[in-house]
C-alpha cells in the first residue's frame, strides 16, 4: 500500500512529541511531507525546536521542519507551560536539535505543498492551534479543495473544556483559526476531548512503554510521566489523557474510533465561551454537518498500536 501523504502541524507539547514519534515511525503507512510548528503550548521558537529534537529522535533527519504563526490571527496569546513546563517537553534530558529549521515560512510550505500533489492526495494532521492553516487557506483559498482530510486534535462536546469550563485549549489559543477551518469546507475529522479523555496514561501503559527497549520508549515515557502529574491532580483520574497521538492513530487504525458527522461552530465572541466548539450532536441546530466528530475509542487497542510502532524507533 502506498503511504499517505500527510503534514502534521503541531506545536510540541508532550503529547504532540508522542504523535509525532508515532507517525514517524510508520513509514509504510505514513509519508511526512514536513512538520509545521505554530505557537500553542509554548511559543514558536520553543514548538520549533521541540519538533527538531523529537525528528532526531525518530532518526528522520530528511523530515523537514517548518517554523510558522507566532502568534494567534486576533486574540493575545496563551500557552501551557503549566502542563507542559517551561520548555514543552520537560521530563527527559534531551539534546539540542543538530539541524536547523527548513527555510521559509510554514504557510507557504502548506500551500507549495497541496499545489503540488494531485487534489484529494494530502492530508493534514493537526495537533495544535489552527494558526497555520487558516493563514494558508486565507492566502491561497485555491488549496482548500485539494486537501483529502484534515484530522485535528481539539474541541470537546461532553467533557466541558480543559482551559476554560467550556473550551478546549488548541480551540482557544486560537478560535478564530478554528472557526474559519470549520467554515472553510475542507473535509474534517476531529478527535476531542470526548476522545482523549479515555485514553489515559495508567502506571501499566507507562511501564510497557518503557520496556519496549530502545530510547524512544524512555523517553516517551519519562515526558509522559513528567505530562501526567497536571492532570493527575486535577481530574483525580489514574493517568493524563493522551491527547494528539488519537490523530495519528485515527489515520493508521479508525476502526479504533466511532462517531458521526455532525456541525460545529466555534464562539468567538462570547468572553464567557469563547473558544466553545457548539456540536450539534443531535441534529437540532439545522445547519449541515461539516465535520465527522469521534466520541468513543478503544483505548486498549489504541495503546497496543502505539507500543508496537514505538517499538520500530531507534
Amino acid at each position: 500500500m502506498t503511504p499517505r501523504p500527510i503534514i502534521i502541524d503541531t506545536d510540541p507539547g508532550q503529547d504532540d512529541a508522542v504523535a509525532l514519534l508515532l507517525a514517524l515511525a510508520c513509514e509504510d503507512a505514513l509519508d511526512v511531507l514536513g512538520v509545521t510548528a505554530v505557537a500553542g503550548n509554548v511559543p514558536l521558537r520553543l514548538t520549533a525546536r521541540n519538533a527538531r529534537i523529537v525528528r532526531e529522535l525518530a532518526g528522520r533527519l530528511e523530515v523537514p521542519v517548518y517554523a510558522g504563526a507566532e502568534k494567534p490571527l486576533l486574540r493575545a496569546p496563551v500557552s501551557a507551560e503549566a502542563v507542559h513546563g517551561a520548555t514543552g517537553l520537560d521530563g527527559p534530558a534531551l539534546p539540542e536539535p543538530s539541524l536547523p529549521l527548513a527555510e521559509g515560512h510554514a504557510v507557504d510550505f502548506i500551500v507549495a505543498t497541496l499545489r503540488a500533489y494531485r487534489p484529494g492526495a494530502v492530508t493534514l494532521a493537526t495537533l495544535g492551534p489552527l494558526t497555520n492553516i487558516a493563514l494558508a487557506f486565507a492566502k491561497a483559498p485555491d488549496v482548500i479543495a485539494r486537501v483529502r482530510e484534515l484530522v485535528m486534535m481539539g474541541g470537546a462536546w461532553s467533557e466541558g473544556g480543559n482551559i476554560t469550563p467550556c473550551a478546549e485549549f488548541n480551540i482557544y489559543a486560537d478560535p478564530h483559526a478554528a472557526a474559519a477551518v470549520f467554515a472553510s469546507g475542507v473535509p474534517i475529522t476531529v478527535l476531542p476531548l470526548d476522545v482523549t479523555h479515555r485514553a489515559l496514561t495508567t502506571r501499566a501503559r507507562l511501564e510497557r512503554l518503557r520496556g519496549l527497549g530502545n530510547r524512544a520508549g524512555v523517553v516517551v515515557a519519562e515526558m509522559l510521566a513528567f505530562y501526567e502529574r497536571f492532570d493527575v491532580a486535577k481530574y483525580g483520574s489514574d493517568g493524563a489523557p493522551l491527547h494528539d497521538p488519537c490523530v495519528i492513530a485515527w489515520l493508521l487504525a479508525p476502526g479504533l474510533f466511532d462517531g458521526r458527522e455532525v456541525n460545529v461552530e466555534v464562539e468567538t465572541a462570547s468572553p464567557l465561551t469563547l473558544g466553545m466548539t457548539v456540536v450539534d450532536w443531535w441534529g437540532v441546530s439545522g445547519r449541515a454537518p461539516n465535520a465527522r466528530f469521534i466520541r468513543q475509542i478503544d483505548a486498549e487497542g489504541f495503546y497496543a498500536l502505539l507500543s508496537e510502532r514505538l517499538a520500530r524507533l531507534p
